[in-house]
């Protein structure tokens, strides 16, 4: 089932006709931005060992990987955009586009920035475990929300359908991780 949700899309973003005469950078692009969604997805789960089979151990680790798998398919989805057009990303950057989507995909993006920058630096800023896992989940809550609704806006190679139970799913999944969260936090 996870795995439907994830490749899905994926697949009927390939079979999408607005593929035709578009560039390597600009399909590249697109594509990193369903993946994106997907690892997104699949973070709430591997974090609140919600995936059967997995030991605490391991789905950590996991989670530890699809956030580098997420901030690298962040990066490619940015910059094959750049490619394609710099003007438009320059507006995104600058909150001046008129798509009503840049806005929320600029602010998910900047979330998982600071998402990875929390966990790479997370020894040297010396924050109390509760702190940094606090701030840890804001972010997530953050790149849930703005990458939901940026996917959901965008008309584009991602199919409606499938877009919309990825998107779905996304949010069931980070609503699961943040009760069990808060369950064992008190």
């Amino acid at each position: 089932m996870v795995g439907a949700l994830i490749t899905v899309p994926i697949v009927a973003a390939a079979a999408s006709p607005l593929l035709a005469y578009r560039s390597i950078a600009y399909i590249a692009a697109g594509f990193a931005g369903v993946v994106a969604l997907g690892l997104v997805f699949a973070q709430p789960l591997l974090m609140s060992g919600a995936l059967p089979g997995l030991s605490a151990y391991r789905a950590r680790r996991l989670h530890r990987y699809t956030g580098v798998g997420l901030v690298a398919a962040v990066v490619v989805h940015v910059g094959g955009l750049w490619l394609t057009s710099a003007p438009d990303v320059i507006d995104a950057l600058t909150f001046t586009s008129p798509t009503p989507f840049s806005p929320w995909g600029v602010v998910a993006m900047w979330a998982v920035f600071a998402s990875a920058l929390l966990v790479a630096l997370r020894r040297r800023l010396a924050l109390r475990p509760k702190v940094w896992r606090a701030m840890h989940v804001l972010f997530a809550v953050v790149i849930v929300t703005g990458g939901v609704v940026h996917s959901l806006l965008i008309e584009g190679t991602m199919e409606t359908w499938s877009k919309a139970a990825l998107c779905a799913a996304v949010v069931v999944a980070a609503l699961v991780a943040l009760r069990r969260i808060v369950a064992r936090n008190g």
